[in-house]
């Protein structure tokens, strides 16, 4: 396999491109990764065009693009610390203070941590269900969607999150450029609907070519599958398998809860390697990374990473709680340069689809057969190195950028609350929100800051 010289400091991020041929389910082959260069020039944020650019290789690749570091204080955006104790309102004299048995003192320590046990379990349990309740009337029926954790906290271990959720994950098969089986991925069962969600780029190709895709649950069981519609952007696929109902869909959790040094498990086809369990933790959350070349090559998630071993195969297979909830869909991998020689599968550096977006895109997928993202109506530099914020440089008349004050040659340092180093920063802060969604940004313009306040505006994908 012959590829075009890394640069020293790049660390590409190479999607699972379909090899050209896949062994059978249980055995592995050498040419199944593919790494490609990606162009990083400057190209337009959501709804802008670009200029043509050259015909994207048939290997899935990307480099891996420039990160965002957590802001000052070392904490993630949207983790804040504990609040601070409020100030006593009454003193009282020592001397006058009552003395309470220590027992009593015990039962009122016991039954405030078991309220406080509770109500943390009740609000996660009402925020999963006001969660599904909004996007049920997109696209979602109600009960449908398995959310509870099917472990318990004090019963989790791989062991048990193996057994639970190897029935419910499948491997892909579809074929590419005309030969059937020659593309494999991973997915999951989503819902009690018969449908399946994994990776666009793992079923891109036969959907185009109207190609043949089957899906094979954990008892070698096959089955046909027809595409319900993907989105490019967010790199999700949604697939229609009625015989599928009868196995158990996996339950969703919620990335907003997740926390780095978290344990999560991977489930997949790596390699075409059918049902492999690997396992590892949370490395770092709100990660901005590319998908790799798919129909719109701005294809940018703010990632889930993970150093649970994920390989070629694995893509669009679950990545897992320790209860047993999916918090992420397995995309791309980091790899260590390529070239003869070089690594050619996981560094211990992976990257998932966070759930809460996978939910968000499902919904709409299955509503209308398309996925929506948020637009603004700017190009931004996505090759500047100097890490100084987001360089705007062409605000389209008539966009919400320009209606909010955006101009050419701003310098966004903040979405919301999130900071942004970069242009891909933007871009993914951009796309952790939804259309309609006012967001303030903040901006330095000839050495003063400006916050500027944008309405995002929906733009539809409109896949083949």
């Amino acid at each position: 396999m012959t590829q075009e010289p890394q640069d020293d400091q790049s660390r590409p991020i190479s999607r699972w491109a379909p090899p050209s041929s896949v062994p059978p389910a249980g055995q592995s082959s050498p040419d199944d990764l593919v790494e490609d260069e990606r162009d990083t020039a400057e190209v337009p944020l959501p709804g802008m065009p670009r200029p043509a650019a050259a015909p994207a290789p048939a290997a899935d690749t990307a480099p891996l693009p420039p990160m965002v570091p957590p802001p000052p204080g070392g904490s993630l955006p949207g983790f804040e610390g504990p609040p601070a104790p409020p100030p006593s309102s009454l003193r009282t004299d020592s001397s006058q203070r009552r003395r309470v048995p220590g027992p009593i003192w015990a039962l009122a320590a016991a039954v405030a941590f078991l309220l406080g046990v509770l109500g943390g379990y009740a609000g996660g349990v009402l925020e999963d269900q006001d969660d599904m309740s909004s996007l049920a009337g997109g696209g979602l029926e109600p009960g449908s969607i398995e959310t509870d954790a099917p472990l318990a906290g004090d019963d989790a271990s791989i062991v048990k999150v193996a057994a639970t959720l190897l029935p419910s994950t499948v491997q892909i098969f579809a074929e590419y450029q005309g030969v059937e089986d020659a593309a494999t991925g991973s997915g999951f069962v989503f819902d009690r609907n018969g449908h399946v969600v994994t990776n666009n780029h793992v079923v891109a190709d036969a959907a185009k070519a109207k190609g043949s895709i089957e899906v094979v649950d954990h008892k070698g069981r096959r089955y046909k599958a027809d595409v319900i519609g993907r989105s490019a952007v967010y790199d999700l696929a949604v697939l229609d398998v009625p015989e599928v109902k009868e196995l158990e869909p996996a339950s969703l959790g919620s990335t907003s809860r997740l926390r780095i040094g978290e344990g999560v498990v991977a489930i997949g086809s790596p390699l075409g390697l059918s049902s492999t369990v690997t396992s590892g933790i949370v490395s770092a959350l709100q990660r901005p990374v590319s998908t790799g070349q798919t129909e719109d090559d701005t294809s940018y998630i703010n990632a889930v990473q993970t150093d649970a071993a994920i390989n070629p195969g694995n893509s669009g297979g679950p990545l897992v709680n320790l209860v047993g909830q999916v918090i992420g869909v397995n995309s791309a991998i980091a790899t260590a340069g390529g070239g003869e020689g070089g690594e050619g599968g996981s560094i211990g550096v992976g990257f998932a689809i966070p759930i809460d977006q996978v939910k968000v895109t499902a919904a709409q997928i299955l509503k209308t057969g398309k996925a929506t993202y948020p637009i603004v109506g700017a190009s931004v530099d996505v090759q500047a190195a100097d890490h100084n914020g987001a360089l705007i440089s062409v605000v389209e008349a008539g966009s919400p950028a320009a209606a909010g004050g955006l101009k050419d040659g701003d310098r966004v340092t903040k979405v919301g609350d999130v900071t942004v180093t970069d242009g891909i920063g933007m871009i993914v802060a951009i796309r952790a929100h939804q259309p309609g969604e006012t967001v303030e940004f903040t901006v330095m313009r000839n050495g003063a800051r400006h916050q500027l306040k944008i309405k995002l505006e929906a733009q539809t994908e409109n896949l083949a």
